[in-house]
């Protein structure tokens, strides 16, 4: 015998399933979004809670609510009713997203289960491109299918959002906060809690805390790949990383220019100090191809591979040159337009190295060092 056919409250219930939060990135259903509904003719009216009141992705809610519902065999219209979530159902919600344990926020990814791959970029000095490669690998990463996150921890020199088009703030929910996205990228960044272009004057203690909120009280979700835009140097924030994120692997950034791989050795020797793992060395603004097919090296030649060199000799364990990326001014009108050029010019000749870099760092081996292996010993 043949199952019942489901009720019409059944498949509206199923339909909702569907819709996902546009911040956390889960079904309204399981966030507890939903209140309930009635449908009556035709018409189902659904009572909606969001997180916060003024929620900017209302309208996206309505649109996809709409557009799963109405699919329903016998429904034609969708009202939505919004309320606000009491501080209640706001605390069950983070108790839920953080999966059900109530104690203190941790930073998920510096567990030892956390299977999340977490690349720290970093660079000697300021100017060599360490946030263009930065943004461009994250939407490289993102465009195959992985679930990308950037920290933006260049607290004094914040230039994530604006590269990645992002201009909405981040959504509390009690103590959490929700990033915003774009392009397939989660971002967070001071530039988001500060007032227009307002300096960030602070000394070390609250350069970690900082970073310590967003690796913590951000709700990342699943990630697959997280990457840091650390400021240029080893100062504080590179030490606060060492603390927080002992297992993060370093992409060193430098140019051509002898003087700039110098400064970018003394970035990547850090990893001596803090004994995390260096990734590789890219090498940014390598030349600058001209019209009758020559290159012009703008900043010299061979810093990269000096710098990988010297690494590799000084940590005494492989770091190869992962790739060169030419000049190109489209990189800067992509960067300043808020559309990777990654994404906005794929098949430039800058966008195939970093999209060769990327490649690397998305096939890159798991370690199991420290990983239970799930065998089982057995004697005779």
């Amino acid at each position: 015998m043949s199952a019942p056919a489901a009720t019409l409250e059944d498949a509206i219930q199923a339909a909702l399933a569907t819709v996902d939060d546009p911040e956390i990135r889960r079904p309204i259903t399981d966030l507890g979004m939903v209140k309930g509904f009635t449908v009556s003719d035709g018409l189902v009216r659904v009572d909606l809670l969001l997180t916060v009141a003024g929620c900017p992705l209302r309208d996206k809610l309505t649109n996809d609510i709409t557009a799963a519902v109405t699919k329903v065999p016998g429904i034609t219209t969708v009202e939505i009713d919004f309320g606000v979530m009491n501080e209640e159902q706001r605390k069950a919600l983070q108790t839920t997203l953080r999966g059900g344990g109530t104690e203190e926020p941790v930073i998920p990814f510096a567990q030892p289960g956390s299977r999340t791959r977490v690349y720290a970029v970093a660079s000697g000095k300021g100017g060599v491109g360490k946030s263009s490669v930065t943004v461009n690998l994250a939407a490289a990463l993102a465009k195959r299918g992985l679930s990308v996150g950037v920290v933006d921890a260049d607290i004094y020199g914040h230039s994530v959002p604006r590269m990645l088009g992002v201009d909405s703030r981040p959504t509390r929910v009690e103590d959490m906060i929700m990033p915003p996205q774009a392009h397939g990228v989660k971002v967070i960044s001071i530039g988001m809690f500060t007032s227009g272009n307002a300096a960030v004057v602070w000394r070390g203690p609250m350069l970690h805390r900082a970073l310590q909120q967003f690796l913590a009280d951000v709700y990342w979700g699943d990630l697959d790949v997280l990457l840091l835009d650390l400021p240029p140097g080893t100062g504080d924030v590179a030490i606060s990383l060492a603390q927080l994120l002992p297992n993060a692997e370093i992409l060193v950034v430098t140019t051509p220019q002898m003087a700039a791989a110098e400064v970018a050795e003394r970035a990547g020797a850090i990893a001596l100090q803090t004994h995390q793992r260096l990734v590789g060395v890219v090498e940014n603004m390598s030349w600058l191809e001209l019209p009758d097919g020559s290159r012009m090296e703008v900043f010299g030649a061979g810093g990269g591979e000096t710098v990988a060199a010297s690494l590799t000799k000084t940590v005494g364990a492989r770091v190869p040159l992962l790739g060169q990326i030419p000049l190109d001014t489209r990189v800067r009108e992509a960067g300043d337009a808020g559309t990777p050029i990654v994404l906005a010019e794929p098949e430039s000749p800058a966008a195939k190295a970093l999209d060769a870099i990327a490649d690397q760092l998305a096939i890159r081996r798991e370690s199991l060092v420290g990983k239970p292996l799930g065998l089982l010993v057995t004697t005779k």
